[in-house]
């Protein structure tokens, strides 16, 4: 690798690894050109911790809950069980969360900063490729340190020293010149939406996409792997507000997109960008609320994190109701009648449901979709354990894209494909698209024999649709 770097300053060509943000279209193109990361990752041999920037950052911020955290880990190895990599390792001690993170970031504590190239590559191998930040940890320490959040910090300096993944440098670099985490225009968006409403419109008559209709009740917000990659999931949530007579919108301009890989990566200015992006959307368009799709680190980027990276005092974003993950709307719309299912099409095989991390943990969304469950399931069975005890899909965190940590994350998928079998379930309701990934790749590679869905398809499946809102023949 080092031979490769060389090579590369012989041709005088801009280096890839570096401390620098990727914010010009030319700069991103540069990198994606550079299949694999082959490149980038021998110039991160060589590239030179700025020890004095380092230390820099620590003492703007590394403040008192950090310090506390630190000094007052007993070492008790309390949270070892709680990690799926301590269990997919065969209990390594080496992945327990406070080892894990007492060698990474207490150590560069401890260094002030005066740390080199190989400790810092210990840092970022350790911070992305043996923790997604689920943060179960941080709910059994009887000291309340929440290691997820430390682990995320670490994230940032590593980050802020050039010391990151080649997809998140990629994907923080979307954000910074998409402000989406794919190379998705806002006129890209409109124009996928407009095709998918032409597709469908023959079997929902009247079907509509309304673009920036100001005052409406709810701003819909996507992942743009939708438009790039999954173009039906906006077809079927344009269908499902359709038939529960919503009164909402999209909006044509930034802040159409919800997600932050720029969290992954740790690359805090971009999460502010992106974040400030939507919440100007809700303001032009005097929306009265979010409404998140399937996707549950859109929801902790934009709506648990997001308040306070745009420096919101009230620590919530705009509008003058609540704003939702999909599921919340989902059980709404079902407790309220305005979206019917057809209790004769509820699924008939066993069935369980994966947690996502970023809106159960993080957000308490514990019993949402074990209610929508009771709707779509005759023989729902839960997971052990489940709700926010339930462990990590195995590929959060940024972990699925990560080329460099494929073994690692395929190793860690043995823990979710275990709770699965336990069930007796072979079909899987995965709510977010992190978890989808992972489930679809777990499937891949253990070849355990189970299928998997977003909540979208499976009611449009099973949604009874009013006579007058039907074809006619």
């Amino acid at each position: 690798m080092a031979e490769e770097a060389a090579v590369a300053n012989d041709q005088n060509l801009p280096p890839l690894a570096n401390r620098t943000p990727v914010k010009t279209e030319e700069a991103l193109k540069t990198l994606l050109a550079d299949r694999g990361g082959k490149r980038y990752y021998a110039e991160l041999k060589e590239l030179d911790v700025d020890k004095e920037a380092l230390k820099k950052t620590l003492d703007m911020t590394f403040k008192s809950r950090m310090k506390t955290w630190l000094e007052i880990c007993a070492h008790c190895a309390m949270c070892a069980e709680t990690c799926l990599y301590y269990i997919a390792n065969d209990r390594d001690p080496k992945q327990t969360p406070s080892y894990k993170i007492q060698t990474t970031l207490g150590e560069i504590v401890k260094r002030k900063g005066d740390v080199d190239n190989a400790f810092m590559h210990y840092c970022m191998d350790t911070a992305w490729g043996k923790c997604t930040c689920c943060t179960r940890c941080g709910i059994y320490c009887p000291f309340g340190i929440d290691m997820g959040v430390m682990f995320g910090y670490l994230r940032g300096l590593c980050y802020s020293q050039g010391f990151v993944p080649f997809e998140l440098k990629i994907g923080a670099g979307m954000h910074w010149v998409y402000n989406a985490q794919m190379d998705v225009t806002p006129t890209d968006y409109i124009e996928t939406v407009e095709w998918m409403v032409e597709e469908w419109e023959e079997y929902y008559p009247g079907l509509t996409v309304p673009v920036d209709k100001e005052g409406a009740d709810i701003m819909y917000v996507v992942n743009a792997r939708e438009p790039k990659h999954y173009p039906e999931d906006l077809a079927e949530a344009a269908v499902l507000f359709h038939l529960a007579g919503a009164d909402w919108t999209i909006p044509s301009t930034v802040g159409w997109e919800g997600t932050s890989l720029a969290m992954f990566a740790g690359d805090w200015p971009c999460c502010t960008q992106q974040v400030k992006g939507v919440y100007s959307a809700m303001e032009r368009l005097k929306v009265k609320r979010y409404v998140g799709t399937e996707c549950g680190h859109q929801h902790r980027a934009t709506i648990t994190e997001g308040p306070y990276w745009a420096g919101r005092k009230d620590g919530l974003p705009p509008g003058e109701k609540p704003s939702l993950h999909y599921v919340e709307w989902v059980l709404e719309v079902l407790k309220s009648g305005a979206l019917k299912l057809d209790p004769a099409k509820k699924i008939k095989e066993p069935v369980t449901l994966q947690d996502p991390c970023n809106y159960i943990r993080n957000h308490g969304l514990t019993n949402v979709t074990r209610e929508i469950m009771s709707y779509i399931a005759e023989d729902f069975r839960e997971m052990s354990p489940n709700r926010e005890h339930n462990f990590c899909c195995g590929g959060g965190g940024g972990l699925n894209g990560i080329g460099l940590y494929r073994k690692e994350r395929d190793i860690g998928l043995k823990v979710k494909r275990d709770q699965i079998l336990a069930t007796g379930a072979k079909f899987v309701v995965s709510p977010c698209h992190n978890c989808w990934d992972a489930i679809r790749d777990l499937e891949e590679v253990y070849e355990i024999g189970i299928t998997w869905s977003f909540l979208k398809p499976i009611l449009l499946k099973q949604v009874i649709v009013p006579d007058h809102m039907k074809p006619k023949e």
